[in-house]
């Protein structure tokens, strides 16, 4: 194998762990050494949870469709909902129903969130509640929340971060006045939950319930007249 595509391959195989992640793996780490002395079979057993908490806090690079015409997918995940449904009060968009995209993560899904689309962030609003399945419909207007609104080319666009039955962690790098860049990462959410995106007016969904999608790079809507192929960003 050439030296480059081997460097390639041990880089797509040891992926970056988010900063968020790091307190999580050495606790798990920890634990580990100290059921070492206990034996050597629970010391294994430490070492594999603790891999896999790496794993979960994984942050790969992407590849994001550079264009103000599409909507990207902000999460990981299986798309559980495509259809009319009223935004959240803490979005500010009204009560007229919007087309909204949900997209749920499981434990084993990558969970840094991105940007759908490049603009401005115009609100920023947490919302209490409770922490039921993120699966459920319910869960958008039910469990706790974290609310973005962004001023894009096409109009504003909601991305709702929901936590879930097991994720009680939202987190958020982003504050109202910033500029996001499609596919640039602004959060995430700790353990499985859910994204919710309110299209603009006039896009239209390009995935169906069942699909999988991958942060920053699968296109979850488009609006007319937009072009059959775009270019690209690596972040």
């Amino acid at each position: 194998m050439p030296f480059a595509d081997l460097i390639a391959t041990i880089r797509k195989t040891f992926v970056p762990v988010h900063r968020e992640g790091w307190p999580f793996v050495g606790g798990f780490l920890a634990v580990a050494i100290l059921l070492g002395f206990l034996s050597n079979s629970l010391f294994w057993i430490g070492l594999l949870a603790t891999a896999w908490c790496a794993y979960f806090f994984r942050d790969p690079e992407r590849v994001t469709p550079v264009s103000d015409d599409f909507i990207i997918s902000p999460a990981d995940g299986r798309i559980s909902a495509v259809g009319a449904a009223t935004p959240p009060a803490e979005l500010g968009l009204g009560e007229t129903a919007m087309t909204r995209v949900s997209v749920f993560m499981n434990v084993f899904d990558c969970h840094v969130n991105r940007a759908p689309a490049r603009g401005k962030v115009a609100r920023v609003a947490w919302r209490k509640g409770s922490f039921l399945n993120a699966e459920l419909d319910k869960a958008s207007a039910a469990n706790e929340a974290n609310a973005l609104v962004i001023e894009t080319a096409h109009g504003p666009l909601g991305v709702v971060q929901v936590a879930g039955f097991v994720a009680r962690r939202i987190v958020c790098h982003v504050r109202a006045g910033e500029t996001l860049g499609a596919g640039e990462r602004f959060g995430l959410i700790r353990f499985g939950s859910r994204l919710d995106v309110y299209l603009p007016t006039g896009a239209t969904p390009c995935v169906a319930i069942g699909q999988t999608a991958i942060a920053g790079e699968t296109i979850l809507a488009r609006h007319d007249g937009a072009p059959a192929a775009a270019l690209t960003r690596v972040s």
